[in-house]
């Protein structure tokens, strides 16, 4: 188990990157090169590859690995990379854990095992032994709407004295939740609590959270990172004028389809738009129709136009 005292905190905007895609299903090389260098480019604190704006259930491991690889290639050490590791097989998360440290990432990140329903002991004792297992520091990753467990508040405190866990993504989008969380982080200041939901990134940021792990920045990587230096700050008048944007982009781009997992359509249609990466979904995940194509298209452009004008 690697010592993780020298370790910088992770906080910040990091991004929840997707995965480039061939029309194929294979990986889009091309796409990974350029939007790792956008996302660094656009001043990102990290890079999170391989969580569910990834896709990652619908890959194969394989797929995986070589995502690992190439953006670690990428990255070349400028951003910290952390590598989800999610999988209902521990051997499968312990094995994308090794390669994400013989590749130079900086941390792992695990949801709790999908499929059964588990209880706080059994979350306890299997994020325990991954975090013994594992040679990079781990984040835990709760997301109940997603794996049907929830990390109860008491859970995450006696799992963050594990010397080898560092942290939490929260995207439960509960405000309590986050409140008790922040609790933990009053009382081991170096545990890092980062909630998703990038509608509550100011208020999470504002009420002591590390940042936040927001998807938009595929999109706008700029964007986040002022608002999130303004939510530090405590910049009203930035916060005033970006915010609405943010909340926009939740609606128009992620809202725009009918299917219960538009946002993903949406967000790799608008990331096509701008010439980032193709539009393509791993299966069973269907591509967005042409009407919704033409309605990102045109929200897009007004986006677009109101950050130009900040």
């Amino acid at each position: 188990m690697k010592a993780t005292n020298l370790l910088p905190k992770i906080e910040g905007i990091i991004v929840p990157t997707v995965t480039p895609l061939l029309e194929s299903g294979k990986l889009d090389l091309k796409g990974i090169e350029t939007i790792t260098r956008h996302l660094i480019d656009g001043g990102v604190h990290g890079i999170f590859i391989l969580g569910t704006t990834g896709e990652t259930p619908s890959l194969t491991v394989d797929l995986r690995k070589n995502l690992i690889k190439n953006t670690c290639q990428y990255a070349n050490h400028e951003k910290p990379v952390m590598v989800g590791i999610s999988d209902p097989c521990m051997d499968v998360s312990l094995e994308l854990a090794q390669i994400a440290r013989s590749e130079g990432a900086t941390a792992v990140v695990a949801l709790s095992p999908f499929f059964f329903h588990l209880d706080q002991e059994d979350l306890y004792n299997y994020f325990s032994l991954l975090a013994d297992q594992c040679e990079l520091p781990l984040f835990l990753y709760n997301y109940p709407n997603m794996t049907k467990c929830h990390l109860e508040v008491g859970t995450v405190k006696a799992l963050a004295a594990h010397p080898n866990i560092i942290g939490i993504k929260d995207s439960s989008g509960n405000g309590v939740y986050l409140e008790k969380l922040l609790e933990i982080k009053s009382e081991k200041p170096e545990f890092s609590v980062l909630p998703g939901p990038e509608e509550i990134m100011v208020q999470s940021v504002i009420a002591g959270a590390d940042g936040g792990v927001n998807g938009g920045a595929n999109l706008f990587p700029e964007l986040y990172v002022r608002l999130y230096e303004a939510a530090k700050a405590k910049d009203w008048d930035t916060i005033q004028v970006i915010q609405p944007i943010i909340m926009e982009i939740s609606s128009k781009i992620y809202g725009a389809g009918k299917k219960s997992y538009s946002y993903f359509q949406g967000m790799k249609q608008a990331l096509s738009f701008l010439g980032i990466c193709q539009p393509h979904l791993s299966r069973p995940l269907l591509a967005a129709p042409a009407t919704v194509q033409m309605a990102i298209q045109q929200d897009m452009q007004s986006i677009i136009r109101k950050i130009k004008a900040i």
